[in-house]
């Protein structure tokens, strides 16, 4: 449904090892979600950002997910910003990286009443103009990735809260079967993709959540190419509906599959130790839910890490929906997931602070490196890390810290301004530093 966040956050393009204070086990040394996912029958998925598809980021995008949601590349207002120029670089990029790590694509989304292009909203067509609009933009764009696209989320949000039809230039224009013809024309376009419609706050039962199964019932009876049913579940810590499981066994039990397709737990800052264990438990049933129905195929997240995630934006005083932090370190909502996809994990322990190394930016004789250190659970007045470089790397200047070394062994303190580190809390420090022929990354001890 919504934006993912399009500021790029440097934490760690190089990260290193982590250690707390009782260091958990490794996160990589857990069996990755897809894997879990693949052995209950399932796909999980992340929605991601192509211009951010490198190191860390690509890394675990590639690792742990079987399949990716362009978060916004698909769009009408990304692919065709001015009518009949299209633009699809970052659409390609996605689809070429989920070619190379073996994963689907869900394509997202073809008819939308948001993020269209000033050109199409602020036109003024005729029934007739703007349906054959809407025909050309589906046939081009799902014809564009024929054979590569495994399901489309056709139509995006068509109900208001109350279970009628949303106001909106399809809508208005055409009436409602603009539902219907759109996913007949993509239909048409690639006959082996799987067709959704997708909404929110159709989690539970509920007026909206009935509207939409009445419609794909419909719909269904009519002989409409429709497979299937997206729960966006952007939700609210502590709200998962009672009645989930329930919802999606209904539309299963109409002939359809059901998605999760993107699911967010997002909470009131600072976060804790307390609300990350209820985001944990959340992300737990959302799963566990899905993973009940045999037609509930796709688990995806809208955004797997904090610094990519549209929450922040929106919701004012609220964040930390996803299950990793902002340093692509797992937070307790990514063992939720995996211990609803029959998995043993190892979580880390809660009242622990710790400090992740990351590089920035390197150049042929130095490069730019950051710590940041991160407390869950527990609080610092002050603080201390210690690593040792392995390659002779020699720092030259540092900030928000007061760095020294004696050989290959660098301790850095905490400034006067920025010792305390409040449970939930971070503070960042940064540093240049000469490398020649190679820069390992070191393990950072806090004290």
């Amino acid at each position: 449904m919504r934006s993912l966040r399009t500021g790029f956050s440097l934490a760690a393009l190089v990260t290193g090892a982590v250690l707390l204070f009782t260091a958990p086990a490794a996160h990589a040394a857990d069996t990755p979600l897809r894997d879990l996912a693949a052995a209950k029958g399932k796909v999980v998925g992340t929605a991601v950002t192509g211009s951010k598809l490198t190191g860390s980021y690509g890394d675990i995008a590639g690792a742990q997910f079987s399949s990716l949601t362009p978060g916004n590349a698909m769009k009408w207002e990304t692919v065709e910003p001015t009518q009949g120029t299209f633009n699809w670089s970052e659409a390609d990029q996605i689809v070429a990286f989920a070619k190379a790590h073996n994963q689907q694509v869900r394509g997202h989304t073809l008819v939308w009443h948001s993020q269209n292009p000033s050109w199409l909203t602020n036109g003024t067509w005729t029934s007739a103009q703007l349906s054959s609009l809407l025909q050309n933009h589906i046939s081009t764009e799902v014809g564009r990735y024929k054979g590569e696209i495994t399901a489309w989320d056709v139509v995006n949000e068509p109900f208001n809260e109350d279970g009628t039809y949303r106001s909106t230039l399809w809508y208005n224009g055409l009436g409602a079967n603009y539902i219907a013809q759109a996913l007949t024309w993509a239909h048409a376009a690639d006959p082996a993709a799987k067709l959704y419609i997708n909404d929110y706050n159709v989690e539970g039962v509920n007026a909206k959540s009935t509207a939409l199964y009445n419609l794909v019932k419909s719909l269904k009876a009519a002989g409409v190419p429709i497979d299937g049913v997206g729960l966006q579940a952007h939700l609210i810590l502590g709200q998962v509906p009672a009645t989930l499981q329930q919802n999606i066994q209904r539309f299963a039990d109409l002939g359809v599959d059901v998605a999760i397709t993107e699911l967010d737990v997002r909470m009131a800052l600072p976060a804790d130790a307390g609300k990350l264990a209820q985001q944990k438990a959340d992300f737990k049933s959302v799963v566990a839910a899905c993973a009940a129905v045999t037609r509930c195929v796709n688990i995806t997240v809208w955004g797997f890490t904090d610094s990519d995630s549209w929450v922040p934006g929106t919701f004012p005083g609220y964040g930390a929906a996803t299950p990793y932090d902002e340093n692509y370190a797992p937070k307790p909502a990514y063992y939720g997931i995996a211990e609803a996809l029959g998995g043993t994990t190892t979580t880390p322990p809660t009242g622990a602070c710790s400090a992740t190394y990351g590089v920035t930016s390197q150049w042929n004789t130095g490069f730019t490196g950051q710590v940041t250190i991160a407390c869950t659970g527990s609080a610092l007045s002050s603080w201390r890390a210690t690593w040792t470089y392995g390659a002779g790397q020699q720092i030259t200047q540092a900030w928000n810290a007061v760095c020294t070394q004696s050989g290959a062994a660098v301790t850095c303190t905490n400034a006067s301004y920025n010792g305390t580190v409040p449970d939930g809390g971070s503070v960042t420090f940064g540093f240049n530093a000469s490398w020649s022929g190679s820069n390992p990354v070191p393990v950072v001890t806090l004290g």
